[in-house]
């Protein structure tokens, strides 16, 4: 299984890929309000700071796979941007977003550092080479139906456009009616790529559609899974968080409360240092 991957990606200072520090990718699910946004990279700025994890903002303008017609599906791509613009000025850290439509990408990309194809979307042709043209950073979500040898015709569409600032993010696999299931075998899979690999914590641990018009999940989980991606070796972990989950808009049910992100992600990074330290040793 070793290295952990052989190339890396560049977003803003922080290195993702090879044997550096796993990176996160933490925010909530969903833009609320500036305000919102503001204590939220606050605290997670000051959950990360003890243990010197560099993290990428997160959070979605737009929900557009809603499990039902009136779920919020957040504030929009005008004002979305806005807010993720200032965050990124304020508080000096990249940001990231998803887009679901080909001409959301050039737009997103003059204000987000790294854009995002959800699950549902990462085999739609026209988005992925609209993503790639942009230049920005991509991280592409498996699809809950895709195999994990199937992502490196993913990773070869955004490549065409000669961008290969690219990482391929496991999210679970569909397992019946509601359920997703993580098969650990398929991140060594997806790190034979060479691209870097990202683990969700967060959607792996997803109910989808499971509460009738949301989605369910158990949070009580992503630890566990985090924990055990990291032991596997990934590059980044993708960890959504909420100071109040439980009348969150979107995915409470998944997210971890933003005072546990601390000691969670002090604790993650001794998992990564083993194995990236195990790795060297292996390959000296």
């Amino acid at each position: 299984m070793d290295p952990i991957a052989s190339r890396t990606v560049t977003v803003g200072d922080i290195e993702i890929g090879g044997q550096a520090p796993f990176a996160l990718i933490t925010g909530p699910c969903q833009l609320e309000s500036l305000d919102h946004a503001r204590m939220m990279a606050e605290r997670i700025s000051e959950a990360c700071a003890a243990s010197g994890t560099a993290f990428i903002f997160k959070a979605s303008y737009d929900k557009a796979n809603r499990s039902s017609i009136g779920t919020a599906r957040g504030l929009g791509m005008d004002a979305g941007l806005e807010i993720l613009g200032r965050i990124r000025e304020e508080f000096g850290v990249p940001v990231l977003t998803d887009v679901h439509e080909p001409w959301h990408c050039a737009k997103a990309a003059e204000v987000c550092d790294v854009l995002q194809i959800p699950a549902f979307l990462c085999r739609q042709t026209d988005l992925l080479l609209a993503a790639g043209e942009t230049g920005a950073a991509i991280n592409v979500k498996k699809g809950q139906f895709l195999a994990p040898w199937d992502v490196e015709n993913v990773a070869g569409k955004i490549a065409s456009t000669g961008n290969e600032r690219i990482m391929l993010c496991e999210r679970g696999t569909s397992f019946g009616y509601n359920a997703l299931v993580s098969d650990f075998r398929g991140l060594p899979v997806m790190e034979r790529t060479g691209w870097p690999v990202v683990f969700d914590a967060t959607h792996s641990v997803q109910q989808p559609g499971g509460q009738g018009l949301t989605s369910g999940g158990q949070r009580e989980f992503a630890p566990v899974l985090a924990r055990a991606a990291c032991a596997v070796g990934v590059s980044a972990l993708f960890i959504e968080t909420h100071e109040d989950p439980d009348n969150a808009p979107s995915d409470g049910p998944n997210m971890i409360p933003v005072d546990r992100l601390g000691a969670l992600v002090e604790e993650l990074r001794a998992f990564d240092a083993l194995r990236k330290g195990l790795a060297e040793q292996s390959a000296g």
